[in-house]
């Protein structure tokens, strides 16, 4: 990095000759690998990118803080070459986990039992705002017309990356964890379950999952998620329906059946969950087949009752709350649903659009510090050069 009447020159300036090609002078000083960017410098870009609302903003946020100018639309290419890069260390499993299943022992009676592990899992999908082909050929139709405008002649416009064909398009999100979350570890993917199976098994392989002493998943039902994690994850020691979404389910219902604020609705509610709690499926599903049995003619709650029969037979192997709570386990998956949320918070907001790889790209920059990486991703030798 050079220093010029005090301040940061990020950009080099290369020489170039027929007889000797190309050339950086200061390359045998300052960065031997011929970078166009120091690692610092993409480190500080990257880290201002994360909690900022704009690339814009965080162009500006690194000019006062490190006066180090980049205009936004620089800023932009360097984190998502850089996110590029994360995603292809991660998948070739070059960079070390920060933890593994050996580091996450139970606490029982105020200490660690060292012969004692436990890592929980989860998935989910989580919406994220993308470019439409449509925006996309809106966009280009703006940028020929003020090329046109200019008058000079202009080199050629690269071609366009196909967009979506909604504005919206699901990301979806594997995690790992232990018990007080000290330990986290995060994937994400923009292509379909199968491609979320694959990171299921390939983030167990880093973290040695399977030799966990106790590994338990906990989901909120989706058929792609329970398929995957039984498909890639056969050593799991537990599957469980998230209770909250079970309660949701059964509230629905509710609200059909006895209305908003009926007391007698939420007394019924009350003992179903108690029941599917602590004493199990079968007599919680007797209490469901009695009660849908008394609703008379009625074919709006009737069909409210069938719903949440079906929900709760087609989870039935899932439904194992009691033998959870015994074993000390969580019935929960709100780690997982807060960990989404976190992981694409900079995808989303006022006037965001993505192409879907570039926003997988900044998303896995942020899997990186939310897995405890982040520090050993600079420093490892593979990962300096993006």
């Amino acid at each position: 990095m050079l220093t010029v009447n005090g301040r940061i020159q990020v950009w080099r300036r290369w020489w170039h000759a027929p007889q000797t090609g190309s050339l950086a002078p200061a390359d045998e000083v300052l960065n031997r690998q011929s970078e166009t960017i120091m690692p610092g410098v993409r480190e500080m870009a990257c880290r201002e990118n994360q909690a900022a609302t704009s690339f814009d903003k965080a162009a500006e946020n690194l000019a006062r803080t490190a006066q180090i100018t980049l205009s936004g639309e620089q800023l932009r290419l360097v984190v998502e070459a850089e996110g590029r890069h994360v995603q292809a260390v991660q998948q070739a499993a070059v960079l070390p986990t920060a933890w593994t299943a050996a580091d996450c022992q139970v606490v029982e009676n105020g200490r660690k039992v060292p012969e004692k592990t436990r890592v929980y899992t989860g998935s989910d999908g989580v919406m994220v705002p993308v470019i439409t082909q449509a925006e996309k050929q809106k966009r280009r139709a703006k940028v020929k017309e003020k090329r046109r405008k200019c008058g000079r002649k202009r080199r050629p416009l690269p071609p366009v990356r196909k967009g979506a064909d909604q504005a919206w398009k699901e990301f979806k999100i594997v995690y790992y964890y232990d018990e007080d979350l000290r330990h986290q570890q995060v994937a994400v993917t923009h292509l379909n379950h199968e491609a979320a199976g694959r990171l299921m098994r390939r983030e167990a392989d880093r973290l040695d999952f399977r030799h966990a002493s106790q590994r338990i998943a906990n989901v909120d039902g989706a058929k792609w998620i329970r398929e995957q994690l039984q498909y890639h994850l056969a050593e799991l020691d537990g599957l469980g329906l998230d209770f909250y979404h079970l309660g949701e389910n059964v509230h629905r219902a509710r609200r059909v059946v006895f209305g908003e604020d009926s007391a007698e609705g939420k007394t019924w509610v009350d003992e179903l969950l108690h029941a599917f709690k602590h004493d199990g499926y079968d007599p919680a599903w007797e209490r469901l087949v009695q009660w849908r049995a008394k609703l008379g003619r009625s074919s709006k709650k009737r069909a409210a009752a069938d719903r949440l029969l079906n929900y709760v037979a087609e989870r039935r192997e899932m439904i194992r709350y009691p033998s959870f709570l015994a074993n000390g386990w969580q019935i929960g998956s709100g780690p997982t649903e807060a960990q989404c949320k976190l992981t694409v918070g900079r995808l989303k907001g006022r006037s965001r659009r993505w192409d879907r790889p570039n926003a997988a790209a900044v998303a896995a920059l942020d899997s990186l510090e939310r897995s405890g990486q982040w520090q050993l991703y600079w420093k490892t030798p593979c990962t300096i050069a993006a």
